[in-house]
C-alpha cells in the first residue's frame, strides 16, 4: 500500500488537531474566574443539567471533576454526563443565589431536583395581601396572596440572604396581622430589629402603608435580578431628597446605595443567620401564663417592676402596665428613690412596691392581675415582705431572673424553667425588657437634666463673676 492508498480520502474521518476542538468540561473550569457566580451543566444534546452557585466559580466548578465526586453517591451520575459547562459571573454571592434561583425555576434541570436529599426546597416568600406585607422563610409556600422566589437549594444561605438583604430594606419578618387603620399599633412596642435599623416597624406605625409598599416594591426589583434599574431609581430618588432639604432621607438612600454595591464584601452569607427574632403573641401568652401559674383566671393586666442606678447613687425605678398581652403606655410610672441612699435595690423595690400599692389601696384602685418583678429570688422575698410589712394583700407576684430566665414563684423552693421558645416566657420577657428600658430612659433623661442644669449654672456663675 503506497501513502497515498493509506492517507485519508474522505475529510470527516480527518482526525482534528486537540487545539481545534472544544475542551473538555474538566479543562474548561481552569479558565473560569475566581469570583462569584452561577454554573451550568449541560449534556450532549447542550441541555443545562444542573444549576449551581459559587463564591468562587474556578474553585466550585472544578471540584466535579475530582476523583472524589466521580464515585460520590449523590454527584456519580452527573458527572458521566457533564458533556460541556459555561458560567455567569455576578457581582456577589447574594446575587448568586438569587440568579440560580430563578435559573431552576425557569429552566427546571433534572439534577438539581435528584440532588435535593428528600427535602423540600426552601422558598423566599412576600406576602401580598397585607397592608404591610412581611418576608418568610418556608419550605410549604402558600398558593394565594403570596409572591414566591426560589427555589433555594441552601436554607443557610437563604436565611443568610434574607439577614444581608433586611439591613438594607428594612423589611419586617414577623408574623404580626398588622392593619394601618388599628390604632392598637400605636401602643405596641417593637422588636429589636427596631432598634437596630433592620426593620421600619410598621407595628409601631412608624412607616406609612405607601413608604413601606415602596420599599417592598425596591426588593422585588432586586430579587427579580433588575438591580441596575432599582440602582438608577434610588439615584433619582436621593436626588430628589437632597433638592426637596431632606437630607437625613437623602443620606439614608445613599447608605443604601453603597450597600447593594458592596454585597461581595459580606463574607458567608450562612454567617449572617440570625436567630428569630420571637413573635409575642398576646393570647398565647397569657394561656401559658394562666397555665404555668395555675391561676384561676387570664393575667389580663400586668405590670412590671425595675430599678436603675444613675451615677453618683442616684436611684430610679420604673413601672409599665400591659393590657391583654399589650403596653398600655398612659399606665406607665416613674419613681426617684427617696428613701434609699446608695445602691440598694432590695430597699429601692420596697419604696416602689410601697408606693405603688397604698396609692392604689386609698384611691380604691384594682390591683393587677399578674406584678412581675424584675430580678431572683432576693428581690421577689424582698415585695412579699414589703406586702406583709403595710398590710395589704398582694396580687399574683412572680420574679424573673435574667441569667437563667428563671420564674420564681412565692412559697416554691425551685424556679420555672421554660423552654426558650414558650410564649408565657417571651410574655413575661417582654414585659421585664419595657420595664428596663423604661427605667434606663428616665434614668437618661435625668442624666441630662443634670447637665442641662450643671451648664446652665456654670453659665450663671461666669457671668456674675
Amino acid at each position: 500500500m503506497t501513502a497515498a492508498d493509506s492517507s485519508p480520502t474522505n475529510s470527516e474521518d480527518v482526525a482534528l488537531p486537540r487545539e481545534m476542538t472544544a475542551p473538555l468540561p474538566s479543562e474548561k473550569v481552569r479558565t473560569f474566574p475566581t469570583g462569584p457566580g452561577v454554573y451550568l451543566m449541560k449534556d450532549a444534546e447542550a441541555r443545562v443539567i444542573y444549576v449551581g452557585k459559587a463564591v468562587n466559580l474556578r474553585s466550585r466548578a472544578g471540584s466535579y471533576f475530582t476523583r472524589t465526586a466521580e464515585v460520590e453517591r449523590r454527584t456519580a451520575e452527573l458527572v458521566t454526563e457533564i458533556a460541556d459547562i459555561d458560567y455567569i459571573e455576578t457581582d456577589s454571592e447574594v446575587d448568586a443565589l438569587l440568579m440560580e434561583a430563578r435559573l431552576i425555576k425557569d429552566i427546571q434541570p433534572k439534577f438539581n431536583s435528584l440532588l435535593k436529599d428528600d427535602k423540600t426546597f426552601p422558598y423566599l416568600q412576600i406576602t401580598t395581601h397585607e397592608d404591610f406585607p412581611r418576608i418568610e422563610f418556608t419550605r410549604t409556600p402558600e398558593s394565594k396572596g403570596v409572591k414566591l422566589y426560589g427555589p433555594f437549594t441552601s436554607a443557610g444561605q437563604l436565611r443568610g440572604t434574607i439577614a444581608v438583604l433586611q439591613k438594607i430594606f428594612r423589611f419586617r419578618t414577623c408574623s404580626l396581622d398588622i392593619a394601618e387603620s388599628d390604632e392598637k399599633w400605636r401602643w405596641f412596642r417593637p422588636c429589636l430589629l427596631a432598634s437596630i435599623n433592620q426593620c421600619t416597624a410598621p407595628c409601631n406605625q412608624r412607616i406609612s402603608k405607601d413608604d413601606y409598599k415602596n420599599d417592598i416594591r425596591k426588593l422585588r426589583l432586586f430579587l427579580e435580578g433588575k438591580k441596575d434599574r432599582l440602582l438608577k431609581d434610588m439615584a433619582k430618588e436621593m436626588q430628589l431628597a437632597s433638592k426637596d432639604l431632606q437630607f437625613e432621607k437623602a443620606a439614608r438612600i445613599r447608605d443604601d446605595i453603597q450597600s447593594l454595591n458592596t454585597l461581595n464584601l459580606r463574607g458567608n452569607l450562612e454567617d449572617h443567620a440570625q436567630p428569630e427574632v420571637f413573635y409575642i403573641d398576646p393570647k398565647k401568652g397569657l394561656a401559658g401564663l394562666k397555665q404555668v401559674l395555675k391561676l384561676t383566671e387570664l393575667p389580663r393586666r400586668i405590670e412590671g417592676v425595675d430599678i436603675a442606678h444613675l451615677q453618683g447613687g442616684e436611684t430610679v425605678a420604673s413601672l409599665v402596665q400591659f393590657i391583654d398581652g399589650l403596653p398600655f403606655k398612659h399606665g406607665y410610672k416613674r419613681y426617684k428613690i427617696k428613701s434609699v441612699e446608695g445602691v440598694d435595690d432590695y430597699a429601692s423595690m420596697r419604696e416602689v412596691i410601697t408606693r405603688r400599692f397604698r396609692r392604689l389601696t386609698q384611691e380604691g384602685e384594682s390591683f393587677p392581675d399578674l406584678l412581675l418583678i424584675d430580678g431572683g429570688k432576693g428581690q421577689l422575698n424582698a415585695v412579699m415582705e414589703t406586702f406583709d410589712a403595710i398590710g395589704i394583700t398582694p396580687p399574683t407576684t412572680i420574679s424573673l431572673a435574667k441569667r437563667e430566665e428563671e420564674i420564681y414563684v412565692p412559697g416554691q423552693a425551685e424556679p420555672h424553667r421554660l423552654t426558650r421558645h414558650s410564649y408565657a416566657l417571651r410574655l413575661l420577657q417582654y414585659v421585664r425588657d419595657e420595664s428596663h428600658r423604661f427605667a434606663q430612659h428616665y434614668h437618661h433623661m435625668l442624666r441630662s437634666k443634670a447637665t442641662f442644669d450643671g451648664t446652665n449654672n456654670e453659665k450663671k456663675r461666669r457671668r456674675k463673676s
